[in-house]
């Protein structure tokens, strides 16, 4: 491993740590964290080409689909390849290097945060107004949607970020973490960072919780309008439209909200806390393409169609965005 240096006038680099307890086990964890790496990158992949390929798939739902699994391919790249750096004992990172990494992770994050709530969107619309659905999310209306989601989730991490790489770093430059995270670079610099940290605190949660209690608006709309439903046949099928969607909103709050709460609890130790911190970076890009796989029946027929006898784009098929219900 690299020398730490713990002295220094302002950091020109960092020491990313890791899992200091676990060192011995490092060698195994690099096999380990390779196979997830693997695993996730090719899951999504495979989701994307699907979506791609297939003409019966080219509908919104599909499309915010494609797009989330674009971006649970990108936080993977963000984040897998320094830590298996990192576990082969290259755990030096630039200056520069440590706050790209930290934008390009809060703004995946960001963005994946305003996605699930458009998905949300969707299939209110899908299931509270499926006459309308065709009209409502049409494919001027579904590029907008997507367009805005990609712009705000770049944009709303960048003031903080810029702030943040102006600061001086001297009292350390050894990072407890697997990754360049905000609040763990932010307790290295000189100065006294508390409003600013408060300020990045303050509007991440007015960003996380405006979505989740959008999300779950949309939610209490479906479900009453579920209720109405004078068949059971048509309550299955509308819970069978939202029952991806739902594993995933768990999923990503549920995660999230075990993160919020281990880092905020004292008996739990500083290893256990890098673990928790990293549970949201990990799981929720290799577990979506699963979900979503097993859950969805015209994903199942895409995949035995064309991974099984075929390759390439097929002969005549349209690659735009149809809206379809």
């Amino acid at each position: 491993m690299s020398d730490p240096n713990t002295s220094l006038p302002s950091a020109s680099h960092f020491i990313i740590l890791g899992v200091p307890g676990l060192q011995e086990h490092y060698t195994a964890l690099f096999f380990i964290f390779l196979l997830l790496f693997l695993a996730t990158i090719l899951g999504n992949l495979l989701i994307m080409v699907m979506v791609s390929l297939d003409p019966r798939l080219h509908t919104p739902m599909y499309f915010f689909l494609w797009n989330l699994a674009l971006l649970d391919v990108l936080i993977t790249i963000t984040i897998v390849p320094k830590l298996l750096a990192v576990l082969l004992g290259h755990n030096r990172i630039s200056f520069a290097g440590c706050f790209l990494q930290m934008y390009f992770l809060i703004s995946v994050g960001t963005t994946e945060i305003f996605l699930v709530a458009a998905m949300a969107y969707d299939r209110y619309v899908a299931v509270v107004k499926p006459l309308h659905y065709n009209t409502i999310i049409n494919t001027r209306v579904c590029l907008t949607m997507t367009v805005t989601v990609w712009a705000l989730g770049f944009l709303v991490p960048l003031v903080s970020v810029a702030l943040a790489s102006s600061l001086l770093f001297c009292n350390s430059n050894l990072v407890l973490h697997v990754v360049c995270d905000y609040p763990t670079i932010m307790s290295l610099a000189c100065t006294d960072v508390t409003a600013q940290a408060n300020f990045a605190l303050m509007f991440a949660m007015v960003v996380d919780w405006g979505a989740f209690v959008f999300v779950l608006f949309t939610y209490c709309r479906i479900i009453m309008s579920v209720v109405k439903m004078k068949t059971v046949e048509s309550r299955k099928k509308a819970f069978y439209m939202c029952s991806s969607h739902i594993v995933v909103v768990v999923l990503y709050y549920g995660s999230s909200i075990v993160e919020y709460i281990g880092l905020r609890v004292d008996s739990i130790s500083p290893h256990g806390r890098v673990f928790i911190g990293g549970l949201n970076c990990f799981l929720t890009p290799l577990v979506n393409p699963i979900i979503y796989s097993l859950r969805n029946k015209k994903i199942k027929t895409a995949a035995q169609r064309y991974i099984g006898f075929q390759f390439a784009f097929p002969q005549g098929a349209n690659n735009t965005v149809r809206v379809a219900e």
